[in-house]
């Protein structure tokens, strides 16, 4: 059985993500717990694990940039599948504690900020404090005594995983709350990405920044062959300032020779780049 490295502890959205990836797959992997992002992907980049599930996007906080940075900065990584996941949190708290009896309440700083609308309507004045993962707030509240009134935001996995109850459910701000992972391996020798199927297609590349209209001529390159570009991201590139990265998400359709003419005439502008594959998306 294949080993795959997720963002720990249990009980995070990351595994909860994962559990539901393990469904859409016909060989079943086993899960790896770390304790951070650049640690599980390079736990692939070492052969510790057959593949890291990580994430890199969320629609209402943006962008994670490790995932992104630790990526770019690599020779070694693939993409071969992308998960969106909907984001459920809940206020769930120990048997015997009241909702109106909450006073102090415990999440990761995202899903603090993701029902901040519904903190300020229902808790105005209770202790809100952020700790390392919504899995670590649970635990936190398990082991406090129910006279202390206190609460987490968490998903229903961690807050069963440690005993806890639904206080209230869904009590994000915004519904359309999603997480896009990667299922990130490691590069096979003789990989040609051209052979890959998929929806979307990763590439990420440096361009000339003190040369005007350089980004400019790389957009064109997908707007003269009529190639979807979904999402464009940059990071500085931390070689000087000024210097970037840019992260390219393109549509794979029927017409895969113009997208890969196009890719080829970005790497011929551009100072390096690197085609991290064609990628099927999935959604929860």
């Amino acid at each position: 059985m294949e080993k795959m490295g997720i963002l720990g502890p249990r009980g995070t959205h990351s595994e909860a993500a994962a559990v539901k990836l393990n469904e859409f797959s016909a060989k079943k992997f086993e899960l790896v717990i770390f304790k951070e992002i650049f640690e599980t992907l390079n736990a692939v980049e070492e052969g510790k694990v057959d593949a890291a599930f990580v994430p890199v996007e969320n629609s209402l906080e943006g962008s994670i940039n490790i995932t992104l940075d630790t990526l770019a900065h690599s020779d070694s990584f693939i993409v071969t599948r992308e998960l969106i996941y909907p984001v459920h949190n809940h206020l769930m708290a120990r048997e015997g504690v009241k909702l109106s009896a909450v006073k102090k309440i415990f999440s990761h700083a995202q899903p603090i900020s993701q029902c901040r609308n519904y903190l300020q309507k229902n808790f105005p004045h209770a202790e809100i404090n952020p700790v390392a993962s919504t899995a670590r707030a649970a635990e936190m509240v398990a082991n406090f005594e129910t006279s202390e009134g206190c609460a987490a935001i968490c998903s229903e996995r961690a807050g069963t995983l440690n005993g806890l109850k639904i206080l209230a459910k869904e009590i994000q701000d915004n519904n359309s709350n999603r997480t896009r992972f990667l299922e990130v391996r490691r590069r096979p020798k003789n990989f040609n990405v051209y052979k890959m199927m998929g929806d979307k297609n990763l590439i990420i590349c440096q361009i000339d920044g003190s040369k005007p209209g350089a980004l400019y001529e790389v957009l064109g390159e997908f707007a003269r062959r009529n190639i979807n570009m979904v999402r464009i991201e940059s990071r500085p590139a931390r070689t000087e300032l000024g210097a970037y990265i840019f992260f390219f998400d393109l549509e794979v359709d029927n017409f895969r020779r113009l997208l890969f003419e196009s890719v080829e005439a970005v790497r011929r502008k551009s100072i390096w780049l690197k085609n991290l594959g064609i990628f099927p998306v999935l959604k929860a």
